[in-house]
């Protein structure tokens, strides 16, 4: 039986092995192969490594694992978990099973673009979600904001703030934004196309929004705020209490509702929190956390306390 099974081979789930591991602790960590910034070239924001690529960042941290000799790392796929805390079962696709003590989700979130021609495939290279991953890059730029609700559109209020003097926002279609919203919206000069959106063509600082009208908005980046979903079911599976935005729902500790599952990284939250953070930085810091008071929990049980 392991100590503890990571679910999770991004940042936040390599920084909890990278803990434990020098805790000394058995430590198996699951990698599915995915990361919710496959698709980027850099990551920023994160101390001495600002603009570094983040599949290096991983490879690099997958071998700094390797000098732990009670962490072992496995590229796997998890079909289901149960138990309760002290037993808790993985299941993998292919019919094995490992058990541990503790388990730390870090699956992360997925971004779920319009499904309009053009925005799936540039999500991450020239259609951006976060300014504060991507935005110092689009300075003085010519942008468009994608969205149709409040949220997806105030995006636009924000970068016409720091980063761009022309903004548009292209809500592919009828919306129903509130007076306050596109007040504020044209008080700052922002205009607001609702024809549908056909197509997306070019790269980034050339790229053409195609409309139904047959006109065609040439941009230099987009930035779009996609709906996302949790990556894997896991956390419901255990009974983990779920926030209404889906993410789960942590404490100050990285604990979820279920005693001895921790959770970390983007798929996770503290209630008081609007979002839940995108950035790699905030997200290695999760798992560190998650890590560091799960070992306690684990060293206080050994005590009998």
């Amino acid at each position: 039986m392991f100590d503890v099974i990571v679910i999770g081979g991004g940042p936040a789930g390599l920084s909890a092995a990278l803990v434990l591991g020098r805790q000394r602790r058995r430590v198996l960590v699951v990698d599915g192969g995915e990361v919710r910034n496959a698709p980027a070239d850099e990551m920023h924001m994160y101390l001495s490594r600002d603009g570094f690529s983040p599949h290096d960042l991983l490879a690099i941290g997958r071998d700094e694992l390797a000098a732990y000799p009670g962490v072992r790392r496995r590229s796997a796929l998890v079909a289901d978990v149960s138990g309760t805390i002290g037993d808790f079962t993985v299941r993998f696709a292919d019919g094995s099973v490992e058990r541990a003590r503790r388990l730390i989700l870090a699956t992360g979130q997925v971004d779920e673009p319009f499904d309009i021609p053009g925005v799936p495939e540039r999500f991450g290279s020239s259609v951006f979600h976060c300014p504060f991953c991507h935005g110092y890059e689009t300075s003085g730029k010519t942008l468009a904001v994608l969205g149709r609700d409040v949220a997806q559109v105030m995006l636009a209020l924000y970068v016409g703030d720091r980063y761009s003097d022309d903004v548009v926002v292209v809500t592919d279609g009828p919306h129903e934004l509130p007076a306050e919203v596109t007040g504020k919206l044209a008080a700052h000069g922002i205009e607001i196309r609702d024809e549908r959106l056909t197509k997306v063509t070019g790269e980034l600082d050339g790229l053409q929004l195609h409309f139904a009208d047959g006109t065609v908005l040439e941009r230099q980046a987009m930035f779009h705020r996609a709906p996302t979903r949790q990556r894997a079911p896991f956390a419901e599976l255990l009974g983990c209490e779920l926030l209404a935005d889906g993410c789960v729902r942590v404490d100050e500790f990285q604990a979820t509702s279920v005693p001895g599952v921790s959770a970390a990284g983007d798929m996770a939250r503290l209630p008081a929190l609007p979002d839940a953070l995108t950035l790699v930085s905030q997200a290695a810091a999760d798992g560190v956390r998650a890590a560091v008071w799960l070992e306690q929990g684990l060293f206080r049980a050994s005590l009998g306390s």
